[in-house]
């Protein structure tokens, strides 16, 4: 099956290494980046949507249909952020632009970006693992044709990437030794991208996918 994507969050250190291997896949045909900012990068494959206010989609709305895949990386850090705040940005703004796409994109694969330590359970006594776990609940609950949660932990950046988290570099030659001794939480961004391609052709046996799952689902 060939892939029509729509992706957030290029920008971002996930988002980028994601539509890496999207533009590098030859079972993607298109991929729609919906985004603040311009990516930084060109190709065939790719066009770009540059709209500032996620929480209102009504002036695009109409660009986002044909699509059989959305790889939603967008995200915010929760750190200083009070929890009405952060579930505004998180959970409010995720399920908007999904019930955006869902009656126009019957086909639809939905995976979404949450991360290690997220709590479907809601009883965590971290603010942010709850309120992603909620994400989480709500966005499988909605009736797509396929929905799958992602839980990356430590992520290797893929070379060539121009939006890598500044203290990154301060661990990247780390990751040999991380995914030697703690393979539950250290991947690739490669591997999550292509977990995602994967499963968005394929499906997955799990819903929610944890670090073991994404490489896993990688190797197809």
């Amino acid at each position: 099956m060939k892939l029509r994507v729509i992706l957030t969050g290029a920008t971002g250190m996930v988002g980028e290494g994601v539509l890496l291997e999207c533009l590098n896949n030859s079972d993607v045909e298109q991929v729609l980046s919906v985004s603040r900012r311009a990516s930084g990068h060109t190709h065939p494959k790719l066009r770009e949507i540059l709209h500032a206010d996620f929480h209102d989609l009504s002036p695009i709305q109409e660009q986002l249909a044909g699509y059989n895949a959305c790889f939603f990386c967008l995200g915010v850090s929760s750190m200083g952020m009070k929890e009405p705040e952060y579930r505004r940005a998180t959970y409010d703004l995720t399920l908007h632009f999904a019930q955006t796409l869902l009656p126009r994109n019957p086909d639809l694969t939905f995976c979404y970006v949450s991360g290690v330590g997220t709590d479907s359970t809601l009883k965590s006594g971290q603010m942010w693992a709850r309120v992603k776990g909620e994400t989480e609940n709500a966005l499988l609950g909605l009736g797509f044709r396929g929905a799958y949660m992602f839980r990356p932990g430590f992520m290797k950046a893929t070379p060539g990437q121009q939006h890598v988290l500044s203290y990154y570099k301060y661990f990247d030659w780390l990751y040999p030794v991380l995914r030697a001794l703690t393979p539950r939480y250290v991947s690739t961004l490669a591997e999550v991208g292509q977990a995602m391609l994967r499963v968005a052709q394929h499906g997955y046996l799990r819903r929610v996918l944890e670090v073991p799952d994404i490489v896993t689902a990688a190797k197809g």
